[in-house]
């Protein structure tokens, strides 16, 4: 059986019966993987040019307008310093509590399923790499079948359910290796994210309590 002829539904087939969870972790990694882009392409924006608008309405004494701008502006951060334009009255102290109780609620929703990429990332190589080794149990088997009954052992019967054991193996590299690349740029960008949001903070912080 020439590999380069198979088709992918040959190969998959071929894999066996591990092959199915392997699939279903690669779906669900595509998914989340296009969901947080699309998330984190939805939510940017000119940080510095926001919240500069901010800081000029609050300047003019414009609270009102301040807050408008924040809620036309679907994005974590707005909803961060409008709750510490809220108290922009307020001690220091409970303008930044406030602030940090938003953070509380925003962050998560950027680091949404990243978790569960990082488990498929590591899992989808242990699921091929069992699948190779219940194809190598298989391969066993045969020789052990074949040897109680008398009949010859032939490297075909070996290297048959050798190679089609390790198409698991493959499979599950596949889906580990782009996954893992994706885990670590999405968590990049959203660190980076993170700290732009903090910065943003502390200014409008710094600011309202000058």
């Amino acid at each position: 059986m020439d590999l380069y002829k198979m088709s992918l539904w040959q190969l998959f087939l071929a894999g066996g019966p591990v092959m199915w969870p392997i699939l279903f972790c690669s779906v669900f990694a595509l998914a989340i993987i296009l969901e947080r882009f699309w998330y984190l392409r939805s939510i940017k924006i000119d940080i510095q040019e926001f919240l500069g608008k901010i800081l000029d309405k609050i300047k003019r004494h414009q609270i009102k307008d301040a807050l408008g701008i924040c809620d036309e502006t679907k994005n974590p951060l707005s909803r961060i310093l409008k709750a510490g334009i809220l108290r922009y009255d307020r001690p220091r102290p409970q303008i930044k509590e406030a602030i940090e109780d938003a953070s509380l609620y925003e962050i998560p929703r950027l680091e949404k399923n990243l978790s569960t990429l990082a488990t498929i990332a590591h899992i989808s190589p242990l699921l091929g790499l069992l699948g190779t080794v219940t194809g190598m149990v298989r391969c066993f088997q045969t020789i052990q079948a074949k040897a109680t009954s008398f009949h010859p052992v032939s490297p075909g019967d070996l290297a048959g359910g050798i190679w089609e054991a390790l198409l698991t193996t493959v499979a599950g590299l596949l889906v580990a290796i782009p996954t893992f690349v994706a885990y670590n740029y999405l968590v990049s960008r959203i660190n980076n994210f993170i700290l732009e949001m903090e910065k943003a903070s502390t200014e409008l912080l710094n600011f309202l309590t000058e």
